[in-house]
């Protein structure tokens, strides 16, 4: 008899193991993934290949405005009561993000040897969430058929925010405990302050747009004695054009502004949105693969930065997604316990990706304003170069087979809201 429950107990492992290395091999060589892999080749075998700048911020308004579209023609179908479930739940992402924020920075702060005030800008990327990384795994879901809530769209840029809130809540702590002007504090090294406070002078090329890093000029670092004029302070941690960047950048700007366009046009009828469909959801694969074969190309460039980081770091970025996914999955479990709601294992997928990417948008954008002291390298190397190649690949795979299991092992019982 004992013998008879260890085999049972043994089927549904085996079975586990074969669907998640089933979910895994279909999902690594989905064409999404390998233009990912073609861009990623670029630079290791030194294509000649530029992709144009202009095409790059074309396609991610393209994909923010069709994401946008899509979530509010779905949140335009939704009741009363799946609107609240809907409410709280982005009130959950957002404290989890936050949490997950802090958490990052403590973690930073034990096992790498990185200086506080980059601790501190790392912690804010990871506090915030991926559009790149939301966007494929939409990509990957609806590739698989799998069903998804339709407000995580909204989600996203509720989720997105927490991490700039981390990042200048932390910065402002270290400058009122006496870091100096290029980031030291008075137990690091190089501490001095007497030092010129750090600038990013962009008068070549495109500099960083949207987060976004491509070529620039060379002067970059620190201002010379006698260019007083370009020496300018960092910005007010609570400025009004702080607030204006964490809360009206253009990627934030654009998926609201799908979602209100798509929410009024379906509320109109399906006539109206109908030759939108056509733009939005028809080539939304097409666009989405041209955009991971630039990111291929910028996550390849980026892992050269991590040299100096050390080791501990890179295994941060590998392995912190993980665990922040994980976390998430199971904060989404508790809150469709304590409400009653059984969430699709869409949604949790695509909550697990929100928790466990990092930004390199909207805090990079943040960080050029108010932490300029920062290293400009590292967040984002950390951010395209490990976590988001990390998550595309191996990470969505996993979090889909994470949430199966959890979904078997504590389903919830009265089912308010689908």
């Amino acid at each position: 008899m004992f013998s008879d429950y260890l085999l049972w107990l043994d089927l549904p492992q085996q079975s586990i193991l074969a669907e998640f290395w089933d979910n895994f091999r279909h999902n690594l060589f989905k064409p999404l993934l390998l233009f990912f892999y073609a861009g990623f080749l670029v630079p290791i075998l030194r294509v000649k290949l530029d992709f144009p700048h202009v095409i790059y911020q074309g396609l991610v308004i393209y994909l923010l405005i069709s994401i946008g579209w899509e979530g509010g023609e779905q949140l335009a179908g939704l009741d009363p009561k799946e609107m609240k479930i809907a409410l709280g739940f982005m009130g959950v992402g957002f404290f989890t993000n936050f949490v997950i924020g802090i958490l990052a920075y403590f973690v930073l702060r034990t096992t790498t040897r990185l200086r506080r005030i980059d601790a501190a800008t790392v912690a804010g990327y990871y506090g915030s969430d991926s559009a790149g990384t939301f966007v494929t795994c939409i990509g990957v879901l609806v590739a698989a058929k799998m069903v998804y809530a339709p407000y995580m769209p909204v989600m996203l840029a509720v989720m997105e925010i927490p991490g700039c809130l981390v990042a200048l809540f932390l910065v402002s702590k270290l400058r009122q405990s006496g870091m100096d002007p290029i980031g030291n504090m008075p137990d690091e090294p190089g501490y001095d302050m007497n030092a010129i406070a750090p600038v990013r002078i962009e008068e070549e090329g495109h500099g960083v747009v949207q987060g976004h890093s491509h070529p620039v000029g060379p002067n970059i670092g620190l201002v010379e004695p006698g260019n007083e004029l370009a020496a300018a302070k960092p910005k007010s941690i609570f400025s009004f054009q702080l607030l204006h960047e964490v809360f009206l950048n253009p990627g934030l700007f654009l998926l609201f502004a799908g979602i209100l366009i798509g929410y009024v046009g379906r509320s109109q009828g399906e006539n109206v949105v109908a030759p939108g469909n056509r733009l939005f959801h028809d080539l939304f694969q097409g666009i989405l693969c041209l955009f991971l074969l630039e990111m291929g190309m910028t996550a390849s460039r980026k892992l050269k930065d991590l040299k100096a980081a050390g080791w501990r770091f890179i295994v941060f970025g590998l392995v912190a997604p993980n665990i922040f996914a994980t976390f998430g999955i199971m904060v989404a479990c508790v809150y469709a316990h304590m409400t009653g709601t059984r969430l699709d294992q869409g949604t949790y997928v695509v909550f697990a990706v929100l928790c466990g990417a990092a930004s390199y948008i909207a805090v990079p954008a943040v960080q050029r304003l108010a932490i300029p002291e920062a290293s400009p390298t590292l967040p984002l190397a950390a951010s395209l170069g490990l976590t988001f190649s990390y998550n595309v690949t191996i990470g969505i795979p996993i979090y889909m087979q994470i949430a199966s299991a959890v979904i078997k092992t504590w389903p919830v019982v009265t089912t308010i809201s689908k």
